[in-house]
């Protein structure tokens, strides 16, 4: 019943998946109102939401648009699940504009397959990925993925290797200017968070662990099940898959080196996850196995939620 729901790509489920957003989104801030009484407070706020739904909706147009799911609805009900196992991410702006560049950037590489405006989508990217970093600075780590989409699409023109070192100059100097006119302290910011801390002790809560604990599992059959199947993918697709699979990956080492950590940090593995886990749901198999995988994620991202209010 549920897959038949996501298995086209529709206005009415794509509604469905934002009323549920949305609900499960008043739900966590609904537990201290104070920001109620004050109009920034409640565009921000709102502001966060949007930026949020964005992002669902640009990892659903990176798996449709360049051929990594049918035209289903399963990436953006993905995302939304990966989301309930750590609600405190919506109150993050930080994370959620870092990701949502990020996401960005994965959208001009992923399309470089194409090879139509490589040059533009390699800059863009780049740009995208250094913006990113202004709001957490490991995130900077995801211009690697730049590199390795030049070495499998564009590597026999030198051009393309000197585009990333642009984009970095260009944001250097805006940045430079921003905080210069606005008297913000970049060179410090960079300073202090360009560190790496690799302890994972900062639980506050057995409820914390556990959503992590089961989060780590169901990405790691999502990810066995991709490596799995990924010699079986039509040859034009393999690199764009294998994209997805190291932008995971980075997620991951991010998650691992940053100060301040948190469970929050894990946003950056959901958009590759939903992708992996669209393609999982996708195989051609019983339709009995598909609504258990279903059944049991949506189970595990409502406890991971609601034990986490």
């Amino acid at each position: 019943m549920i897959t038949s729901v996501f298995r086209k790509s529709t206005p009415l489920n794509l509604f469905l998946v934002v009323i549920l957003m949305l609900v499960f989104f008043l739900i966590y801030q609904f537990q201290d109102l104070t920001w109620t009484n004050s109009l920034v407070l409640v565009l921000q706020k709102s502001g966060l939401f949007v930026i949020l739904l964005g992002s669902v909706f640009i990892a659903n147009f990176v798996a449709k648009r360049n051929g990594l799911s049918k035209d289903s609805g399963y990436t953006i009900f993905f995302y939304f699940l990966f989301l309930l196992f750590f609600p405190s991410i919506w109150n993050n702006a930080n994370l959620i504009l870092s990701s949502f560049f990020i996401l960005l950037a994965l959208r001009r590489l992923i399309s470089l397959q194409s090879l139509k405006a490589s040059k533009e989508k390699i800059f863009d990217a780049s740009l995208w990925i250094f913006v990113a970093a202004l709001f957490h600075f490991w995130s900077i780590l995801y211009i690697i993925l730049v590199f390795i989409s030049i070495i499998f699409h564009v590597a026999r023109d030198y051009r393309n290797w000197v585009l990333p070192f642009i984009a970095f100059f260009a944001i250097g100097i805006i940045s430079v200017g921003i905080s210069i006119l606005f008297n913000k302290d970049v060179f410090g910011y960079i300073n202090e968070n360009a560190v790496a801390n690799f302890n994972i002790d900062y639980f506050t809560n057995n409820y914390q662990n556990a959503a992590f604990s089961i989060y780590v599992t169901i990405a790691m059959f999502f990810v066995v099940s991709m490596f799995v199947s990924l010699p079986n993918k039509p040859l034009l697709l393999n690199s764009s898959f294998k994209k997805i699979i190291t932008a995971f990956f980075i997620g991951i080492v991010i998650f691992a080196i940053s100060p301040n950590k948190s469970n929050d940090l894990l946003i950056y593995t959901i958009a590759p996850l939903a992708i992996m886990a669209t393609s999982h749901i996708e195989i051609k198999q019983l339709q009995l196995k598909q609504e258990m995988v279903l059944g049991v994620l949506i189970l595990c991202s409502l406890f991971a939620f609601f034990s986490q209010l």
